[in-house]
């Protein structure tokens, strides 16, 4: 019999490749999905989907029970619901934390823990990095998240820290790109424009992992049974901004693109002001302020030797590879 995994925010751009690898896995593979939420990229009729209220723990224990009942337990649950950008700030914590904490406390109250609860956080949870000296973050660093998001994804991991013997995992990628991802998109097609946005005038270090790699990650620990453990994950290489911006115009075939530096000053009143314009209409902008407070880092180095060494994680994606590989999706599909 084939181990039952549900994966939470299945229909999102992460969400839709961890479920192709179960499925590629052979998992019995449940995709947790609103039943107004996008199912274009969880098309394979061998996915069972379900929908569940994290907003009532009353609710979501009802929920659990008649699963239970019917369906059995699932062997591992891949926590990837969350949210970026939000149009009310206090839905960070709402969603990132309170979920987590509902369906945790759920699952333990119908005894429904899986062997292991993966949860996806991120580098942000951590926060600033040297800016100095460029020296990586590292697990043993006291985390100083400096935005709404990274702090509800902090509030989460010491949520799962204080649940006794509770089987988590946690993932802390830093920036995540792949096909139908939407936000290294738009600096993509800026650059097929023959633009490349710029922020601050000092130094800057960025890290990227590729999609496939990160959902690599996820199965490599349940593969190693790891509980209790949390990692951080890039390809392990920095690059700057002017090396993403040769990469994405070789692969698009431009031979100029002009570099465009963007005050802080100016990033921050552009920000304020689209998270103004967007709640008045009722949308949420890619910029708002808390998004400038992550563009604004200059150092996003992080210290992958725990997964190396506990899980044996390699990523195979240098991001000119993976850029040539999002460039030419992006076309195919029209994107570009």
């Amino acid at each position: 019999m084939s181990a039952k995994i549900l994966i939470t925010g299945a229909g999102g751009f992460i969400g839709g490749f961890i479920v192709e690898e179960a499925l590629s896995r052979r998992y019995e593979t449940w995709a947790g999905v609103r039943k107004t939420t996008s199912r274009e990229h969880l098309s394979n009729p061998e996915i069972h989907f379900i929908d569940l209220n994290y907003t009532n723990k009353e609710t979501l224990i009802s929920q659990l029970k008649r699963h239970q009942e019917e369906f059995g337990k699932w062997d591992y649950i891949v926590h990837n619901l969350g949210v970026t950008k939000c149009k009310n700030p206090d839905d960070f914590e709402r969603i990132n934390y309170g979920f987590v904490k509902n369906f945790t406390e759920a699952l333990i109250e119908t005894d429904m823990v899986p062997r292991q609860f993966i949860l996806m956080s991120s580098l942000g949870a951590w926060g600033l990095g040297d800016e100095k000296n460029f020296t990586p973050l590292r697990p043993t660093d006291p985390p100083r998240p400096n935005t709404r998001y990274g702090m509800s994804k902090l509030k989460a991991e010491r949520h799962l820290e204080s649940l006794p013997g509770f089987p988590y995992v946690v993932m802390r990628p830093t920036g995540v790109y792949g096909p139908y991802e939407k936000d290294y998109y738009l600096m993509m097609k800026s650059i097929k424009y023959g633009f490349d946005f710029i922020v601050g005038f000092k130094p800057q270090l960025i890290t990227f992992i590729y999609v496939k790699d990160l959902v690599q990650a996820i199965f490599k620990a349940i593969d190693r049974g790891v509980t209790r453990r949390g990692y951080f994950l890039s390809e392990g290489k920095a690059y700057t901004s002017t090396q993403f911006r040769k990469y994405v115009a070789t692969a698009l075939g431009k031979r100029r693109v002009i570099p465009v530096k963007i005050p802080l000053w100016l990033l921050w009143v552009v920000s304020v002001v689209a998270e103004k314009v967007a709640g008045m209409l009722g949308s949420t902008s890619t910029l708002n302020r808390d998004k400038f407070r992550i563009m604004k880092q200059r150092n996003w180095i992080c210290d992958i030797s725990d997964a190396q060494h506990e899980l044996g994680f390699a990523p195979q994606y240098s991001l000119e590879r993976g850029v040539n590989e999002c460039v030419k999706w992006y076309r195919e599909n029209r994107w570009l």
